[in-house]
Formats: structure tokens, C-alpha cells, sequence
């Protein structure tokens, strides 16, 4: 028996065999790369994830009210409300922390930025700064900053290795254009692009649908897919390999993302957490976004459609929303809870499913753009692993000073580049306010080589600057936008 008759019988057993369907019409080097890109697939595996993904199509959302319970106390903290002096503990533990090199950074970085108009990586889109830098420039120059920061504090310097999870389009992209930057100005070394998974598209019966005669469809494993892809690219053991132990993982869409920010490295390492969140308030009880809190005692985050608008609205006796923290993609993780997690519950993982309108084959060999939904697409998410933690612990931090997502185009006017701009002025603003200078107007950029956040400031006391203003690291071009003495 030929492995291509093999590989029949295979896809029999499985009810795949409609795969091969268009085989006698393909080249032999097309058959022969089609056959070896089905033989490296589990198709039982691939089935049992269909089985599971399908039930959960066949119930409605449940609410989840009566099961839910706030943050215990002792796992939640309030940068607004910690004392000066706990803040100071915190951030020069993290600060400690990173000048002995024991700080990773794991970008989520796997989106294209379709719904900004644009189909390159979303990391390299610029939301029109002064200096016009990209999400991927502000980020990495923060990296800079606070290794010199935690050089000059505790007279060591340390790296901060910075992991980058892409997706099959943005993978070649982004290691291209970071490339061609020159990394801005981080070591190659401490840069490491990965791949997240892809995961098969299926029809409404369990069959995996054809993209093109010889390729499956196939989508990405969402952001929960960072696990089995950091075991699978050997990250875990280059973390290992590094000394690394306390990671911070985020989403690459948040313009005031403090990377690897020190205070809440400190405090998720001082208290033993082994998984942390970040999380803003609620600004409104309906608000649509998923609130961290336990279920059934296990730590979770639910969806607003998980919740009845009387849950959402529960205030406690000083008024405040009961189930007020708000997720934004920012945590946590010891490294040893991440392979604990790539080892042994990645497959557990809830699975996410969405109908979607997939471009598929059809059996008459012609290539169909369905105008209703035809199957299924099957993600994981990266919060679906705090249930497995065993210290668990919640680090609530000012929205305004911590989160503006990037999601649209300006005509939506809401978590767009307009939005996340000013977010970033104001902020900035705040910054050289605190300082003792003062701003004619509202635009202002400070170069994240110059202050991460707000520090650094001293020689602008008594300055004033005017609309737009731009102040640059000592590295960078000085240019003297708007200044007065």
C-alpha cells in the first residue's frame, strides 16, 4: 500500500476522505506537499476538538450570576489606594528583578490591523504621534528605558529578553520590519519571534473545509494558543536557559502599556503569585468588556454576556460596582506556571467558537465566498488558564494611566488610533505637570527614552512648553518643539 492509499484509509476512519477530493487534479509536487501537510495532522485529535467545540454551540450563553463572587480581599490591590512607601517596595523589587536579568516580556503580537484599513501587522501601525512611532518603536524603547532605570538603581545592568508571538501573515512581517529598525536599539539577542497555531476551519458537520483544492482553512488559535506555541517553539526552555522567571505577557494594542512595568512585577513577586492580572474599573456597570472575579470559587474572566444587567449593576456599601474589574489583557506569570500549564492543562483550555462566514471549495471544485455563515472557527484565550492557578492575585491600576486599546478605524470614534493619541498626550501632559512645567495647549509627547513614566523630569521645573510639543530621550535628534524659558 502506497503512504498516499494510507493516507486515504486515514481520512476515511476519521470522515475526512473529501479532503483528497481534488487530488487527481493537482501536480505531483502540489499532491506531494498536500500529502505531507495531511500526514502531519492529527485527525482524532482534530475531531474530538470539533466534538467539543460544536456542544458548545448547542446551549444558550449561561448566566453565570449566582455563582459568581467578587475578588477576595486579600488577592486584590489598588495602586490608588497603596501607600507611597508599598508602591517603593514594589517597584524596586521589580526593578531588582530585571537588573539580574530575570524579567521577560511575552507580546501578543498576531493581529493584522484589517479593522484600522490597513493588512500589516497591527504592532507597526503609527496612531499619528508627533514622532510618528509605531506601537512596536514605543514599546521597545520603554524596554530601553527601564534597563537603564534598574541599571542605575541597583548599580547592575540586566536585560529584559522580549518575546514576540506573531501568526502565519505577521510572522515574516514583523521580523522584517524590526530588522530593518535596527530592533530600536535593543540587543537581537534578547528579541525572540515566534508562531501562535493555527486550528482548522470546519463546516457545521465536523468536516474540515478546503481554503484551495491543496490547502485546508485554517485560522489562528487565538491568544490562548501562547501556551502549546511557547512548548512547541522551545521559548519555555529559552526562558529556562536565560534565568528568567517572572514573565509579563500583553496584548499589543494598548498605546500606555507599561512594559514589564516594575510595580506590578514586584508586587505579583512579592506576594508568591504564580498568575496576575492587571485590571482597570468598570466605567460603567454595562460596560462590554469580560470582568475578572471568581466562579464557583475559581478565578475567571467572565463576558458581559455571561452576566444579567442586575448582576452588573450590584453595588457594595460604599457604592462601588461589586464586579468592577475590568480585564485588559495584561498579566502575569512565573515561568514555572507556564510550563506547568504547556505540560499539563493546555488541553483542558475552554474553547471558544465562532460562526463565521468561511471561503471555502465547494465539490464542484470552485472557490465560494458564502454570504451567511457556513462554519466554525475555533479560538483559546489567555485567561483561561487563572482557574489552575494556586496564588492568584489582582493589581487594579488608574484606566488613564494604563490602558487605551487600538481595536478601529477613527470613523467608529471609540478605542481608535484619534482616541489612543490624545490618551497618550493627556497622560503626558500629566507627566510635565508633575514635573513643575506647564503646557500652552493639550498635544505633548514625551519619548519613552527619555521618561517611562514620568520620571526623569527635573530639568523641565519652571519651563513652559507650547501645543505641539515633543521631548526626546538624549539619544534621539533634539528638537526644540514649542519651548520657552
Amino acid at each position: 500500500m502506497s503512504n498516499f492509499e494510507s493516507l486515504g484509509n486515514r481520512l476515511t476512519m476519521f470522515g475526512q476522505s473529501h479532503l483528497l477530493k481534488f487530488c487527481e487534479e493537482l501536480t505531483q509536487s502540489e499532491r506531494d506537499a498536500f500529502a505531507d501537510e495531511l500526514c502531519n495532522m492529527d485527525f482524532e485529535e482534530i475531531n474530538q476538538l470539533f466534538e467539543r467545540a460544536y456542544s458548545t454551540l448547542s446551549t444558550d450563553v449561561e448566566k453565570l450570576d449566582s455563582r459568581m463572587q467578587p475578588i477576595p480581599e486579600a488577592q486584590f490591590e489598588s495602586e490608588e489606594r497603596c501607600s507611597e512607601d508599598q508602591l517603593d517596595l514594589y517597584y524596586n523589587r521589580g526593578l531588582k528583578e530585571i537588573s539580574e536579568s530575570r524579567v521577560g516580556v511575552l507580546l501578543m503580537a498576531g493581529g493584522q490591523g484589517t479593522r484600522l484599513g490597513v493588512s500589516y501587522p497591527k504592532g507597526m501601525y503609527s496612531v499619528g504621534l508627533i514622532s510618528n512611532k509605531t506601537l512596536f518603536q514605543v514599546q521597545a524603547e520603554r524596554i530601553q528605558r527601564l534597563q537603564v532605570l534598574a541599571g542605575e538603581k541597583m548599580n547592575k545592568k540586566g536585560t529584559i529578553t522580549w518575546y514576540i508571538m506573531t501568526s502565519g501573515p505577521t510572522f515574516e512581517p514583523t521580523k522584517k520590519f524590526l530588522a530593518e529598525k535596527n530592533y530600536f536599539g535593543l540587543n537581537p539577542d534578547n528579541i525572540v519571534i515566534f508562531q501562535q497555531g493555527l486550528l482548522p476551519c470546519f463546516d457545521f458537520d465536523g468536516k474540515v473545509l478546503l481554503e484551495d483544492k491543496d490547502k485546508i482553512s485554517v485560522a489562528p488559535d487565538g491568544n490562548g494558543g501562547i501556551y502549546r506555541a511557547l512548548h512547541k517553539n522551545g521559548i519555555l526552555a529559552d526562558m529556562q536557559n536565560r534565568g528568567i522567571t517572572s514573565v509579563h505577557a500583553h496584548s499589543v494594542d494598548n498605546i500606555l502599556i507599561k512594559v514589564a512595568d516594575p510595580v506590578f512585577i514586584g508586587y505579583c513577586v512579592m506576594k508568591g503569585a504564580d498568575c496576575g492580572v492587571k485590571v482597570v474599573r468598570k466605567v460603567y456597570p454595562t460596560e462590554a468588556v469580560g470582568v475578572v472575579c471568581q466562579v464557583d470559587g475559581q478565578f475567571q474572566v467572565v463576558e458581559y454576556s455571561e452576566i444579567t444587567d442586575k448582576t452588573a449593576n450590584l453595588k457594595d456599601s460604599e457604592g462601588n460596582l461589586v464586579f468592577h474589574a475590568a480585564n485588559i489583557c495584561n498579566h502575569f506569570f512565573s515561568t514555572d506556571f507556564l510550563g506547568i500549564i504547556a505540560e499539563k492543562y493546555e488541553p483542558q483550555l475552554k474553547l471558544h467558537v465562532a460562526k463565521k462566514k468561511i471561503p471555502f471549495v465547494n465539490d464542484n471544485g470552485e472557490k465560494v465566498k458564502p454570504s451567511t455563515p457556513n462554519g466554525i472557527k475555533i479560538e483559546k484565550f489567555v485567561f483561561d488558564v487563572f482557574q489552575f492557578s494556586t496564588n492568584f492575585v489582582t493589581w487594579e491600576v488608574p484606566r488613564h494611566t494604563e490602558f487605551s486599546a487600538l481595536k478601529n478605524s477613527d470613523d467608529v470614534g471609540k478605542d481608535c488610533p484619534s482616541t489612543a493619541r490624545q490618551d497618550l498626550f493627556n497622560l503626558h501632559k500629566k507627566y510635565i505637570e508633575n514635573a513643575g512645567a506647564t503646557l500652552i495647549g493639550d498635544i505633548i509627547e514625551i519619548s519613552p527614552l527619555l521618561s517611562y513614566a514620568g520620571e526623569n523630569l527635573e530639568h523641565i521645573r519652571g519651563k513652559s512648553f507650547t501645543s505641539p510639543a515633543h521631548l526626546h530621550g538624549d539619544i534621539e535628534e533634539t528638537t526644540q518643539n514649542g519651548i520657552s524659558n
